[in-house]
């Protein structure tokens, strides 16, 4: 019998959008894994960063702000950079139903320019979703006010937000592990978030996940639960579920979540009692009344004997999340798990969560970083002209 093929437009129209420094490091991650059926957009105010990135639409902001030197770790100069240039990103943005913003907190661009993305994604009728991480204790009291700020300006302005806080993945990897090393992981960690979820809707399966289940769990849901897990062996679909769920990456616990969405992808061997078995892992955790959706695909990339298992929850009941404060002592972490992601993370990380929050009707106006997060001293890091026109 003939088989139908839609047509590629008879799918979801998926963007990636990076923002700034770690938005557009981690897009090229993406292009280089060649996700499958998405755009991706890069838009930063670095001319030099933007040149180099593999993007098919590259949207340079901020083009007369900083003379494409980059916000200097100035957020407001980042969301004014995107503002003046907001007929050209929602031009980019027309069209599609969904949209990833992706990006490193606690710089200048990203911190400033994703939440006015946001918010012309969401005007566009696309699902907004974040995807972002927070930075490294290391990294200093400035930089994280800074990411806290633009998370809860970002939070207000997506549908859904995934966040991976940096201090993490150094529970997951050796001392030993080199600079550069780290960096690619959390590029890698970003690149999975989106990939995980995006797989979801294009890749067909079994029993087929579309757009409309994801955006049932995803629409207007606050904080984001996304891991994955992948095992093999006589338990490996519970194997691989417990890790999804329980990533040393995530945030907060999957428990009480009101909306659930798991992918269960094997070989041709994949049984349906293995799927129960997941099921029963995963929900056992949620909340009794949850709505809870899920898809199996049978995927002759994974090795012989070994299932994949992707977990997206959203809908967390707890209004007052513990504040993003790991230390450095998560270093080389020796629980199982953790070894096991960092043998297996270039592949597929188990990506995380981030606090939850109810959402609110009503967008409120973007806050302005400048006084607020910076003090004197820190401000006069800031390049001198771009310090003029702040003054102005």
């Amino acid at each position: 019998m003939a088989q139908v093929k839609p047509a590629f437009e008879t799918f979801a129209r998926i963007k990636v959008v990076g923002v700034g420094g770690g938005g557009t490091n981690a897009l090229t991650r993406m292009i280089e894994a060649r996700i499958h059926g998405v755009e991706f957009i890069a838009i930063n105010t670095d001319a030099q960063a933007l040149h180099a990135s593999g993007a098919s639409v590259k949207i340079h902001i901020g083009k007369s702000l900083t003379r494409g030197l980059g916000a200097g770790m100035n957020p407001e100069i980042g969301r004014q950079a995107a503002h003046d240039t907001k007929e050209e990103i929602s031009a980019a943005l027309k069209g599609a139903d969904m949209v990833f913003i992706t990006t490193g907190l606690g710089g200048g661009t990203g911190s400033g320019a994703a939440p006015v993305i946001a918010e012309l994604a969401r005007e566009a009728g696309a699902l907004a979703v974040g995807v972002v991480t927070k930075p490294f204790s290391f990294e200093g009291l400035a930089r994280m006010k800074i990411a806290d700020a633009a998370w809860n300006n970002l939070r207000e302005r997506v549908d859904s937000l995934i966040t991976i806080p940096n201090d993490r993945i150094l529970s997951i990897i050796d001392r030993k592990t080199p600079l550069l090393e780290s960096f690619g992981i959390v590029d890698d960690v970003l690149r999975q978030g989106v990939q995980g979820i995006s797989d979801l809707i294009t890749i067909p399966g079994i029993v087929n996940l579309d757009f409309a289940d994801v955006k049932a769990v995803m629409s207007n849901s606050g904080s984001a639960l996304m891991g994955i897990g992948r095992a093999s062996g006589d338990d490996r679909a519970v194997e691989a579920a417990k890790m999804a769920i329980n990533s040393p990456l995530l945030e907060v616990s999957i428990d009480g979540a009101k909306g659930v969405l798991f992918n269960v992808s094997g070989g041709p061997d994949m049984a349906m009692a293995e799927i129960n078995e997941a099921a029963r892992i995963i929900t056992e955790h949620v909340d009794p009344e949850a709505r809870v959706i899920f898809g199996a695909v049978i995927d002759d990339k994974l090795k012989k004997g070994e299932i994949e298992i992707t977990v997206i929850a959203t809908g967390f009941n707890s209004d007052n999340p513990a504040p993003i404060r790991p230390t450095v002592s998560g270093f080389g972490a020796p629980a199982d798990m953790g070894q096991n992601l960092f043998d297996t993370i270039k592949k597929n990380p188990s990506s995380t969560i981030n606090p939850s929050y109810t959402p609110s009707t009503s967008t409120p106006p973007i806050k302005e970083f400048v006084d607020d997060s910076l003090n004197d001293s820190e401000f006069d890091t800031i390049p001198a002209f771009i310090r003029r026109k702040i003054n102005k």
